[in-house]
């Protein structure tokens, strides 16, 4: 569905806040951070903590000292230490989430730009529905993986050499156990791991799905009930949600079993160290050390350490789910980004916009061809010329390319081949934004979005006020309907408003838009009762008044108030012939 002509300013306001960026660096957003750094630090710090509390234990043993003494400064050593690595701690969590959610507003930024610049004719274009719920809903699965799996991949890096190296430097028999235990951890888990990814992705892929029916069944509500289709909409929505749950429990299975794996290695790993340890103190090993018996605190603080190698391991475990989820989002979001037909001039900006000139424009058409990927040409070799001021409809049958045609002089579409000329200004990608600028859509089922009246009517227009919005609701016969006051709000879709109230709504937008002489209309008496239609086509052709008007149309009435008819199904019948 085609929407009025916000387009320019949609895209050049998103444009303004991101480019569409390139998703091939997406995967570079899990890289250390300042926080990162931080709280592999505050990890680091447990190593001076056991020393200390080693240290603590050999005195005891020893008998060194009397009472409290002997343990007061290892114990509060220990304590500035534990609010040091608090502070560490708590200090690099912000700086991650904060870095997180940035990160994901870019992201978000640049899909919303890469699919603002795809065009609305685009049949690979995603559904509403799922773009919604990508960019809404399975994008956040983007944090978590950015403040939980990327520190922790980080700390379950570093951590652990820093302390096989401590353990080494007492005896390298502990240190080998801990080397032999740690590399299987990972493999077990990346193989548990890539299973992750891939239920995860069809988690997330059933859940775009569901929002997308779910969206499309909510849309078409009134025809389901028409057609007493409730009932098997529901059952289709139930086994929907039950196959989603299904999903889920294997995720989560998943999940459980990656981290049994990590419990299993880690306890076995952590068990032989202290049995050496104890049987070393005990004199029955005499090998694994230096050459130098260890002591009851090199003992302790060795046990100390072992736990501490694997628990940057047990947290990476923690988040593997994280990992696969936010991968899988990620993919999501490059598939939303990937390219598609462009919107021609979507990557300008509006800096030509002098090159419009004043007055109604003329418009020829030469050598025009234009076909969807994979059918039949619309147009091939097509002319047509459009007098300046002068009102136009387009007749023909649905599917003789009534509405690409409206399109492609709007610029919405890339022209495959010949010239379109809009007031003595090919249309191109340096000119559509400024040419766009000039014109008014009236789509043929016209979308409310949710928010107030005055903002549906000025659809973000600079110099559009309350004013302005009021005199075009007049001119739209608006101003006498409850639910159509300025301050009033509308539900998305337009919830409050009748489908003639919907085109009226269509109308004053187009009125306040008073900059524009080319209007562009699409049906725009479809599915109105006569009396409706004919108010509808006085208020449009009073205010296509000295402008330039092409109209779509099926209606007969309404083509025989226009200058000229073009008909479209000869052209079809000419290029069959």
């Amino acid at each position: 569905m085609i929407a009025e002509f916000s387009v320019n300013t949609e895209i050049t306001r998103i444009q303004k806040v991101n480019q569409p960026a390139s998703t091939s660096g997406l995967r570079s957003l899990d890289s250390p951070g300042l926080g990162s750094l931080v709280q592999g630090f505050a990890a680091l710090l447990w190593i001076p903590q056991a020393a200390l509390l080693a240290w603590a234990v050999q005195r005891l043993g020893e008998g060194e000292g009397e009472g409290v003494d002997m343990v007061a400064g290892p114990a509060a050593g220990i304590l500035l230490l534990g609010l040091l690595r608090a502070i560490c701690e708590a200090w690099g969590m912000r700086c991650v989430y904060a870095a997180a959610r940035s990160q994901l507003s870019v992201l978000r930024a640049g899909v919303a730009a890469a699919l603002a610049a795809r065009s609305p004719l685009d049949s690979a274009r995603p559904a509403s529905g799922l773009a919604a719920s990508v960019i809404a809903e399975q994008a956040e699965a983007v944090v978590p993986y950015l403040v939980r799996y990327g520190p922790a991949r980080w700390r379950a890096t570093v951590v652990p050499l820093v302390i096989v190296v401590a353990v080494a430097s007492l005896s390298w028999v502990a240190a080998l156990v801990l080397l032999i235990a740690a590399p299987l951890i990972p493999i077990f888990m990346a193989i548990v791991g890539w299973r992750a990814k891939a239920a995860s992705e069809a988690q997330l892929i059933e859940v775009g799905d569901m929002n997308a029916f779910l969206l499309d069944r909510l849309r078409g509500l009134a025809t389901l009930r028409a057609l007493g289709a409730i009932d098997a909409t529901a059952r289709r929505l139930g086994e929907a949600a039950r196959s989603l749950r299904e999903r889920t429990m294997v995720v989560l299975r998943i999940a459980f079993l990656s981290s049994a794996v990590l419990e299993l290695f880690s306890a076995l790993g952590v068990a032989m160290v202290a049995a050496y340890v104890g049987f070393h103190l005990l004199g029955t090993f005499e090998f694994g050390t230096w050459g130098v018996r260890l002591s009851l605190g090199q003992g302790m603080f060795i046990l100390l350490l072992a736990p501490a190698f694997f628990e940057p391991l047990r947290e990476l475990s923690a988040v593997w789910h994280d990992r696969a989820a936010g991968e899988a989002a990620l993919d999501s979001l490059e598939g939303l980004a990937r390219d598609g037909v462009p919107l021609p001039g979507a990557q300008a900006t509006a800096s030509q916009q002098g090159l419009a000139v004043a007055g109604a424009p003329s418009i020829r058409i030469h050598g025009l061809r234009f076909a969807h990927a994979g059918e039949h040409a619309f147009f091939e070799g097509y002319d047509l010329r459009v007098a300046a001021g002068e009102h136009v409809a387009l007749l023909g049958p649905s599917g003789s390319g009534k509405t690409a045609l409206l399109s492609l002089i709007a610029g919405l579409v890339p022209v495959q081949q010949g010239e379109i000329v809009i007031g003595g200004v090919p249309l191109s990608d340096r000119t559509a934004v400024a040419l766009r600028g000039r014109m008014a859509w009236m789509g043929q089922k016209p979308h409310v979005f949710a928010g107030s009246v005055q903002a549906n009517v000025a659809m973000g227009r600079a110099g559009v006020h309350t004013p302005q919005v009021e005199v075009a609701m007049q001119f739209a016969a608006l101003d006498g309907v409850a639910q159509a006051h300025p301050s009033g709000a509308l539900g998305e879709g337009g919830t409050g408003l009748s489908g003639g109230e919907s085109v009226r709504l269509a109308l004053a937008r187009v009125a306040a838009h008073s900059d524009a002489d080319l209007l562009l209309v699409d049906e725009p008496t479809a599915h109105l009762d006569t009396e409706t239609a004919e108010r509808v086509a006085d208020a449009l052709l009073e205010l296509a008044r000295g402008k330039t008007l092409i109209v779509a149309t099926h209606d007969p009435v309404l083509a025989a108030r226009m200058h000229r008819v073009i008909r479209l199904d000869a052209v079809l019948e000419e290029e069959a012939a």
